[in-house]
Parts: structure tokens; C-alpha cells; sequence
């Protein structure tokens, strides 16, 4: 290679994700973008080389479209510098930040800079944003789409903070026919509020009382009514966080009908079940709630089938108090489980004992996610996406301990939780993360290559 064209670093590995298999390459990086796939020996000049250890795997950086990143406003939950060093020692190189917990929430271009003006100095690893929409900003969104934002996220039941109101039928309606007229995409926390004020209780530690209060039912109802605005608007929308196994076949009759609509489960939908969560261990509360082994082994066959898209963390953090200060009580403890760092190593762990590879996971939690936000710069090993990596032994084992997490407060509901696969390095656009804030903030208007939409 001539001066001009030598390589910024190689990574050679006996296995690299590449084209959807793994085999031994050679990447080369230059200018932060991967320039050259190679035989993993094949002689190529740079000014940095790494050989990946036995074991360890070339892997591209995660891309999770589902974090809350709780600063400005609520900080001490978390922040950008907490948040963006979890994520890049999980291996994950790309967030997308939701509108709420943070003070105040995206709902408006002036929120979207105070949000901006926060992550900028602190991001380690790349961040982008969506919008919100909320009753009293509708008739507005194109404001927010036009600012970069990648779409829009939207409650059908109360968020649980007061300044992210949920939309009612009409709102809903309304969110859809608007986004619809720029092709906007809208994601949605789909429970129905009428079901779960039917089923209401008045609290205490026992955790079955509280699936019981946010039944399948109400998932159910509302992802019908989601769905029902796709086929009459012709947009485009995305299931958050699916919990309920039952509402599988919604989904799949919609994209067989040609809708356009995706969904999302997360690692601890996939990982936990009820039957193992204890009476008062409100570090398992989340909302929708973790459910039975049995609708866990379907949520798994939706993932396998293609009816589920992503699995995304929902990393929804907390201080302690707000967690476990409640003596057990589960209408009184937030609601929300704390896991970026450890998506990977979750999924990988259960996908294995299951017999599903690790090129199928990272499908699901890199590739898809990238696909589904229109970065195709992002998450996959190609020439002419950015070198974000991850160098991964699937085999190496460790016990999870929160305080040795990165995640600003050490609650999880992953504690004690015996996992295989752990990250040995990444590297975001050829650079190893290192807590050194060069993350890049992105924009629709500019980093997203095209829409995204179902496959």
C-alpha cells in the first residue's frame, strides 16, 4: 500500500461476522470506516494491528434503539457519561435516547437542544434521539422531524411522570394521520388504559397481584388499535418493549396483510420469568411485566419466526430508593429495569442453552437495529460502514455483581445471574472506547440512508 492508503488499524480474527457467517478475516479501518474485508493473514500495511485472542470473535457494535438516558432533569438516575460507558463495555456502540425522564422531554425542538447540549460533551459511543408525541403537541411533530429526531414515541396508558401525558383513541388516531403524512414513524408503549384500570389493585409485595394488573389484555387491545391506524393511515409504527406472547399473532396477521409495523422484545422478557421473581423484589418491576416461562419460550419462537424484529434493553434506571425503598411494594416502586451493559451477554447466554447462534442474536440486537432506524452505516461488518466492533468471547463467564457495573446506580435485576460472553474490547469508528467522550450525536436528516420498515 502506498502512504495515502495505509490502513488506520487491522483486526484480525479466526472468526469475524461477515455477511451473516462467521469466518477468519482481516478488517481494515481508515478515517473511522471499515475499507477493507480481507483474508484473515492477507498483508495489509497500517499503523495499528490487532490480533483477537482464541476464543474471541469479531463482532459489529450494538445498536440499541431503546435507552433512557434520564439527564438533563433526572440525572441522578442516569446520565450521558454513565449511560455511554455502560453501553460500549456491553458492546454497545449506538443508542438511540426516548423523549421521557429527562426534564425537559423531547417533545419540542427547544427540548431537543437542551438534550443535545447534554449528550455532547459526554457521549463515549454514538447518540441519537427520538421525539415524543403527547397531546399537546400534536399538529407539531413535522417541527421535531425536521430537526433530526428519528421518530416519535407515544404512551396509550399514563408514562408514569407527569410531563409525558398518553395519548387517548383520538390522540392516537391523530399522532398516526399526521406522521403518516411525512411517512414519520411512530413507537408506541401499547397498553390499554381502560383494561389496566379494570385491573387494578391497591399494591403490596406480591409480584403475581401485579402481573395479574397489567394482564395480556391489555396489550392486546392496544396493539389492535395500533395496528387498525396503520391500515387506515398508511404509516408506519413500532411495538415497544412486547411482553405478552398472545399478541404474536396480531402482528404477524398485520405484516402478512402488508402494514407496515414492527416490534420489539428486550433481554429480560427473554431472560427472567415470573415463576423465579420472589414476592417484594421490585428490582424485577417493569411495565409491561415479565411474565411466565411458558410465554417466554413463545416470545423466543417469535424471535426465531421473524415475528419479533429487535431486542432492544429498554434500560429504564432508577436511584435505589425509587427501586427497593418501598418495602416491597409493587404499586409503589418505579418501574423499570436497569440493563444496558448486559444485553448481550443475557441474549447470547440464553440463545446458546437454546441452541440459536450467536449470528442469529446479533441479528436481532445489532443489524435489525440498525436496519429498523435507517443506519446502514451501523451495525454490521461491511466496507464502507463505520469500524464500530467488538471484540467478544462467547465462552468466558461471569457473575453478575451491580456495583461493578458502569450504570450509575447499582440495582439490577440481573444480579447474581451467572452469564457467558464477555466483551474484551470496542471500538467506535476504529477508536477503542475508553470512556473518552468522542461519540458523535446523530441525525435523521443526515445518518439515516432511508427509512426504516419492516423485512
Amino acid at each position: 500500500m502506498t502512504a495515502p492508503d495505509r490502513l488506520d488499524l487491522v483486526i484480525r480474527a479466526d472468526l469475524a461476522l461477515v455477511e451473516g457467517g462467521f469466518r477468519p478475516a482481516a478488517v481494515g479501518v481508515r478515517a473511522g470506516a471499515i475499507a477493507v474485508i480481507a483474508e484473515r493473514h492477507a498483508p495489509l500495511e497500517s499503523s495499528d494491528e490487532v490480533v483477537l485472542g482464541p476464543g474471541e470473535r469479531l463482532v459489529p457494535g450494538l445498536v440499541d434503539t431503546h435507552v433512557h438516558v434520564d439527564e438533563p432533569g433526572r440525572t441522578e438516575w442516569e446520565g450521558f457519561a454513565s449511560a455511554t460507558a455502560a453501553a460500549a463495555a456491553g458492546g454497545v456502540t449506538t443508542i438511540l435516547d426516548m423523549p421521557l425522564n429527562s426534564i425537559p422531554p423531547t417533545i419540542d425542538v427547544a427540548a431537543l437542544e437542551v438534550k443535545r447540549d447534554a449528550a455532547r460533551p459526554k457521549a463515549a459511543i454514538d447518540v441519537g434521539f427520538w421525539g415524543g408525541a403527547v397531546p399537546h403537541n400534536l399538529g407539531r411533530l413535522r417541527d421535531l422531524h425536521d430537526a433530526g429526531v428519528f421518530g416519535f414515541k407515544c404512551f396509550l396508558a399514563p408514562s408514569g411522570v407527569d410531563e409525558f401525558p398518553h395519548l387517548d383513541d383520538a390522540g392516537l388516531r391523530s399522532a398516526q394521520e399526521e406522521l403518516a403524512e411525512f411517512d414519520g414513524l411512530l413507537i408506541v408503549h401499547a397498553e390499554d388504559p381502560a383494561v389496566l384500570a379494570h385491573h387494578a389493585n391497591a399494591g403490596g409485595p406480591s409480584y403475581r397481584r401485579f402481573v395479574d394488573s397489567r394482564p395480556p389484555e391489555a396489550e392486546l387491545v392496544a396493539i389492535r388499535r395500533v395496528i387498525d391506524g396503520v391500515r387506515a393511515t398508511g404509516g408506519r409504527a413500532h411495538i415497544l418493549h412486547l411482553s405478552s406472547a398472545a399478541a404474536l399473532p396480531l402482528i404477524d396477521d398485520a405484516k402478512a396483510e402488508g402494514l407496515r409495523i414492527t416490534a420489539e422484545t428486550c433481554p429480560h422478557y427473554l431472560v427472567l420469568d415470573a415463576e423465579h421473581i420472589a414476592d417484594g423484589a421490585t428490582e424485577f418491576k417493569c411495565c409491561p411485566p415479565i411474565r411466565d416461562e411458558q410465554n417466554r419460550d413463545l416470545l423466543w419462537q417469535g424471535l426465531v419466526d421473524g415475528v419479533i424484529d429487535l431486542v432492544v434493553s429498554d434500560h429504564s434506571p432508577a436511584t435505589a430508593e425509587l427501586k427497593l425503598g418501598f418495602d416491597g411494594d409493587f404499586g409503589r416502586a418505579w418501574g423499570g429495569i436497569s440493563g444496558l451493559q448486559l444485553g448481550l451477554a443475557n441474549v447470547s447466554t440464553e440463545a446458546s442453552e437454546r441452541g440459536i447462534g450467536l449470528d442469529r442474536v446479533l441479528g436481532w440486537m445489532s443489524t435489525g437495529p440498525a436496519d429498523f432506524a435507517g443506519l446502514a452505516r451501523k451495525g454490521r461488518i461491511a466496507v464502507g460502514a463505520d469500524a464500530d466492533l467488538v471484540a467478544f468471547d462467547p465462552a468466558a463467564e461471569f457473575t453478575v455483581v451491580p456495583a461493578e457495573l458502569r450504570h450509575r446506580n447499582p440495582v439490577s435485576a440481573f444480579a447474581g445471574r451467572r452469564l457467558r460472553g464477555e466483551v474484551r474490547t470496542t471500538w467506535l469508528r476504529g477508536i477503542p472506547v475508553d470512556g473518552t467522550p468522542h461519540g458523535r450525536l446523530l441525525d435523521a436528516r443526515t445518518d439515516r440512508s432511508s427509512e426504516g420498515s419492516p423485512r
